[in-house]
């Protein structure tokens, strides 16, 4: 009876070890938006506010960085969220780019969480950076629900901020219903939202900026959930389970 107990002791830890690694696995995109395109698709992972969304506007790469198209309308920001299916915890964080800062546009990048876009219709969360100096009295961060139809949005919570720089790297979290920003690794405003329990990451830009879109946007760009990846590693293999209990295959 002993030996059966240490043989099932011994099955079960391996099990436990590999799902353990199983559920570790995150879905993971990253990219420093090497290619020239106008919308980004690289590949097909990318969804537009303008191509799909229609009432909204696309995202497009230089081969070093995505930023804004030029647009029209109030609140037709320059959108673009990851293609496929997402954890509903999930992270976006990003690289940023700004010069020729202003106080006469509201220069934002934004990074997207747990957002779908269909056509006439953006669902989400964002989360949005003014691209201001810390020394600049009306900078913000601001965490907003997208509702729907342009135009169509709640302020969640917003705080002053610290400002942005070339080189920061803003981050956005949501894990359950609380949703988390980050500049620098310092986390700087929270809130809580029930809303949307799925969607994907994404990023976006400001409307309302034409002219200038290539003075701010992101160098680089991450994102990741926390569901077991369609590479869930392979079982252990090669053993044998004896009354001594498991042992690898070849061993006495």
């Amino acid at each position: 009876m002993k030996k059966l107990v240490i043989v099932f002791l011994s099955v079960f830890a391996l099990a436990s070890a590999f799902l353990f690694a199983a559920e570790a696995i995150a879905r993971r995109y990253t990219t420093n938006f090497p290619l020239t395109e106008n919308p980004i698709s690289e590949k097909g992972n990318w969804i537009n506010g303008g191509t799909v969304g229609l009432d909204w506007y696309n995202v497009q790469t230089n081969g070093r960085m995505a930023f804004g198209t030029d647009n029209q309308g109030s609140y037709t920001d320059p959108t673009a969220v990851l293609a496929g299916t997402w954890g509903p915890d999930q992270t976006a964080q990003a690289t940023v780019s700004t010069v020729s800062q202003t106080n006469s546009l509201y220069q934002e990048v934004e990074l997207r969480l747990r957002t779908t876009i269909t056509a006439h219709s953006i669902t989400g969360y964002e989360i949005n950076f003014r691209c201001l100096p810390g020394t600049a009295s009306n900078r913000y961060v601001q965490i907003v629900r997208w509702n729907g139809p342009v135009g169509n949005w709640t302020e969640l919570n917003s705080t002053l901020g610290p400002g942005l720089k070339t080189g920061d790297v803003v981050k956005a979290t949501i894990i359950g219903s609380t949703i988390a920003a980050y500049i620098n690794g310092t986390r700087v405003l929270q809130a809580t939202d029930r809303t949307y329990p799925t969607g994907s990451p994404g990023i976006g830009f400001n409307y309302g900026c034409n002219g200038t879109y290539g003075n701010f946007g992101f160098t680089s760009f991450t994102a990741s959930d926390g569901t077991v990846s369609s590479s869930v590693p392979n079982p252990p293999t090669h053993f044998v389970i004896s009354a001594q209990g498991v042992k690898p295959e070849g061993t006495l």
